[in-house]
């Protein structure tokens, strides 16, 4: 079965989710593979203005902008599992 979201196919459920809320969840949470610091820097200073204006539009009475803005800012606490599992090498702490 295939899914479309406003006439574009959604190829996962990150997709699906992007297509459907019009969050980049790359953007926000960070993506999963290496990024250096500048990159990191300009993705973070994007997100930043990006919630800013969706908290704005959601105090001005856009529901919608709201709970994005509630969404983006939760992948923004979060560390995918992947980075955080490669930031982490067995065998080398104080009992290693």
């Amino acid at each position: 079965m295939r899914t479309f979201v406003a006439g574009q196919e959604a190829y996962g459920d990150l997709e699906f989710a992007e297509l459907a809320l019009g969050i980049d969840v790359d953007l926000f949470r960070g993506p999963l593979e290496y990024e250096t610091a500048d990159e990191r820097a300009a993705r973070q200073d994007a997100a930043r203005d990006i919630l800013a204006d969706l908290r704005a539009m959601g105090e001005g009475g856009d529901e919608i902008a709201g709970w994005d803005a509630l969404y983006a800012d939760a992948l923004t606490h979060t560390v995918p599992f992947l980075r955080a599992v490669r930031g982490h090498r067995s065998g080398a702490g104080e009992a290693a």
